[in-house]
């Protein structure tokens, strides 16, 4: 068995004396693992940091078998990661593709929303409403995608001010009635309504993180969402408290 596709390294484990185990996110295969021998050489490792773009080539004897990745890299992004903003925010994106994507299920769509948007690390004036349309992506692609388009009570497309924690699905001030303590609040960002704070991002990221830890996680078994996500969004919150 052999494929030649092209990732995102996510994350690397040591395997024996001089191997890693690599972890990928590919366009054609998915999230994919294989063994690159001597991946923890001196020569090799900076090559197979997390976020770097790869150019790989997988083998083995049979399809279920783990195989062997031969990685060569396409486009590093450590220069970005000098920012502690996008440092976490790389942590986040990899720590939440390996927490909720089935291994070697094909998702092309996120997988190229995801190049753009690590290709933003370091742009923080831009990165932070990059990153919440991504997790958007995210839950659509899983299976757990809002609708914002129109009320879910009144069918209304205007005055959408909540979101349904229940359905995912719009609320209008005139439909939520007595309910709108229960709902969630809808950020005009979230419907991709014109440029945003952070104060507003923020609390976007409330929502897509209410969908991400009652509905994703709860799916895949009740397993809490990664602690990388949850710093990423605590590093924004200062951001803001501090302006």
């Amino acid at each position: 068995m052999e494929w030649r596709d092209e990732g995102i390294c996510l994350q690397r484990r040591a395997h024996g004396e001089n191997a890693v185990i690599l972890e990928v996110f590919t366009a054609a295969h998915g999230r994919h693992a294989g063994v690159v021998r001597g991946g923890a050489s001196r020569r090799m490792a900076p090559s197979l940091q997390p976020g770097t773009q790869l150019d790989l080539t997988w083998r083995a004897r049979l399809e279920s078998h783990i195989g062997a990745f031969t990685a060569e890299p396409l486009r590093s992004r450590n220069a970005a990661l000098s920012e502690r903003m996008a440092l976490a925010g790389l942590n986040a994106v990899t720590s939440l593709l390996i927490f909720c994507l089935p291994e070697r299920e094909t998702h092309p769509v996120l997988y190229a929303r995801t190049v753009s948007l690590l290709d933003l690390l370091g742009q923080e004036d831009v990165w932070p409403l990059a990153y919440l349309q991504w997790e958007l992506v995210l839950l659509e692609e899983l299976g757990f995608g809002l609708d914002l388009s129109c009320c879910a009570v009144t069918g209304a497309r205007e005055g959408l001010i909540h979101v349904s924690p229940k359905s995912g699905r719009a609320v209008s001030a005139a439909g939520a009635g007595d309910w709108a303590d229960r709902l969630l609040p809808l950020p005009p960002c979230l419907r991709g309504a014109g440029p945003a704070t952070d104060a507003e991002i923020v609390e976007a990221l409330g929502v897509t993180g209410y969908f991400l830890e009652k509905k994703l996680a709860t799916a895949l078994g009740n397993r809490p969402p990664p602690e990388a996500r949850g710093r990423l969004v605590d590093l924004l919150s200062r951001r803001l408290k501090a302006v």
